[in-house]
């Protein structure tokens, strides 16, 4: 496969190219996952905005001590339901962004073991008598990092759905203390 040198030349430029088509892939998914969080950062800005000016409005239209602290009281759960809703919103994309990452990451590190494995093969069927123990030690090392790698990015899913797990706990547990506090303030 890889008898001459400008063969292999040509392999490494079609892989050269190949990984940068696959860095290109990536960056447009990162431009557009910023751009899905600017673009929610705007849109919750705005309407926290209108909220608030609305809010406003009616607290400086209070009549009395009572109407102004029970208005207060019921703007409560409306901010806190939105403040939850932004969080499951950026939760989703960045972890659409991740589970993207890690899916382009495992295709490429695939390829390129894949890419390896025959170089090697290649290599190998050329390679003078008596290197076998050699070959058999660069294969054995080679699947030893393949091993290595397939546990560690294991590892880091598991990571990565304890962490969503963690967030979504934790947005599950706001809203019922929130539900609970505006239906204590209510009474």
């Amino acid at each position: 496969m890889y008898t001459t040198p400008e063969q292999f030349s040509a392999a490494a430029k079609t892989n050269f190219e190949a990984q940068i088509a696959a860095l290109s892939a990536l960056t447009n998914s990162a431009f557009n996952s910023v751009t899905k969080i600017v673009d929610l950062n705007l849109n919750t800005a705005k309407a926290s905005f209108a909220d608030s000016s609305a809010a406003v409005k009616q607290l400086l239209a209070a009549k009395d001590a009572q109407e102004f602290f029970s208005l207060t009281s019921a703007q409560t759960q409306p901010t806190a339901e939105k403040a939850l809703a932004y969080g499951r919103s950026l939760a989703g994309i960045t972890s659409a962004a991740q589970a993207e990452f890690s899916k382009a990451a495992e295709e490429q590190i695939a390829e390129g073991n894949r890419k390896v494995s025959e170089f090697i093969d290649a290599v190998t069927k050329n390679a003078p008598a008596g290197s076998e123990k050699a070959v058999a030690f660069v294969k054995t090392a080679i699947d030893n990092a393949n091993a290595g790698y397939e546990q560690f990015s294991k590892t880091a899913k598991k990571a990565a759905e304890t962490l969503q797990a963690n967030v979504d706990s934790a947005v599950t547990q706001f809203a019922q203390t929130t539900a609970k506090t505006t239906s204590r303030a209510k009474k």
